[in-house]
């Protein structure tokens, strides 16, 4: 996938270094099935759930604190520089859709130019089961 296309940087970042750290003695438990650290263990070692560490990788949460990215970054073992983009890839705002021409008017605008007999100030009233009151 092209960094242009990407839905989730944070993640694959995520991903890519939890790869290149290897586990100390006390946490290989035999052979492992891929390099690196697990989702779990660096949770533990960042002090956060494993859910959310999850949720942080596969993008479901796009929203972590400062506090909870650099103690991911610790587990990581990230020198400086790797921290400060991991900073700023979990900031960066993915960008917003244009809104397509001609559909520039709130719904609320278009739902009260369509009403009949709408006057500007005016607002009607329907209560449900009782119109015209």
């Amino acid at each position: 996938m092209t960094a242009a296309g990407d839905t989730n940087p944070l993640g694959r970042y995520l991903r890519a270094r939890r790869a290149l750290v290897q586990p100390d003695e006390a946490w290989d438990q035999g052979h492992r099935r891929v390099p690196g650290l697990r989702r779990e263990e660096v949770a533990f070692l960042a002090g956060i759930s494993s859910d959310y560490y999850n949720r942080l990788e596969q993008g479901r949460d796009r929203n972590p604190s400062e506090q909870v990215l650099r103690s991911i970054a610790r587990a990581l073992r990230l020198d400086e520089e790797a921290t400060t983009y991991l900073l700023e890839i979990a900031t960066r705002k993915s960008p917003r859709r244009k809104r397509p021409e001609g559909r520039s008017r709130s719904v609320t605008a278009c739902a009260r130019s369509s009403t009949p007999g709408h006057s500007p100030g005016v607002h009607p009233r329907h209560i449900h089961g009782r119109p015209g009151r």
